[in-house]
């Protein structure tokens, strides 16, 4: 028998949306030697983005990613799931994904097709979540002051090198840890853990 739907307005466990998740990695540009470097439109948002405004609350009844998906960023920009293209990159201002602690955010947003997330700061627990569920994410003041939603970025995750090709300006983020790199690689920390047999 398959997998029951949970009944409409249950909120969903952790545990319950990773397992929902599997298999969801970033995709590297192959072009490029098969390293982390995405390219793609700038979708531009302020400060204090809340898991709220990235997920709304009454759609946490499914852990399925590409439901998540299509509300993802719908109270910030109605239009955005409809509109936003795969390996296209949101860029935003400081504390992003501030609020609780959800899993679902990280998940909509890169099951929605996006590449990766830069901004000025991400909230702790957010920052930690996107790793464990391998969204690339990048932290760059000067990335985000000198984009403007609709430019065209080049990212390699592995060195932190940021090309804003629209106006062509060159930027270095925050360096990443290696071992937080290879979450990403792997697409996420369950997925991680199978590679490495421990379950």
């Amino acid at each position: 028998m398959g997998e029951a739907s949970p009944p409409q307005g249950a909120f969903l466990n952790g545990r319950e949306v990773i397992k929902k998740c599997t298999g969801l990695q970033a995709k590297p540009d192959e072009k490029r030697g098969g390293s982390m470097k995405f390219r793609g439109r700038v979708w531009k948002f302020g400060k204090d983005i809340d898991t709220d405004r990235i997920i709304p609350a009454r759609y946490l009844n499914t852990s399925d990613p590409a439901e998540l998906a299509k509300h993802c960023m719908e109270d910030e920009d109605a239009g955005f799931s409809s509109k936003v293209k795969p390996g296209d990159i949101i860029v935003a201002d400081k504390n992003f994904g501030c609020g609780s602690s959800r899993e679902h955010a990280p998940i909509a947003i890169k099951a929605s097709g996006v590449s990766c997330v830069i901004a000025k700061s991400f909230a702790r627990i957010f920052y930690r979540n996107s790793f464990n569920m391998g969204l690339p994410i990048l932290e760059s003041d000067e990335v985000v002051d000198s984009s403007e939603e609709g430019d065209i970025l080049e990212v390699n995750m592995d060195s932190g090198d940021i090309v804003n090709v629209t106006k062509g300006l060159s930027f270095k983020a925050r360096p990443v840890p290696p071992f937080m790199q290879e979450l990403i690689r792997a697409g996420g920390l369950m997925e991680s853990i199978k590679k490495k047999g421990v379950i």
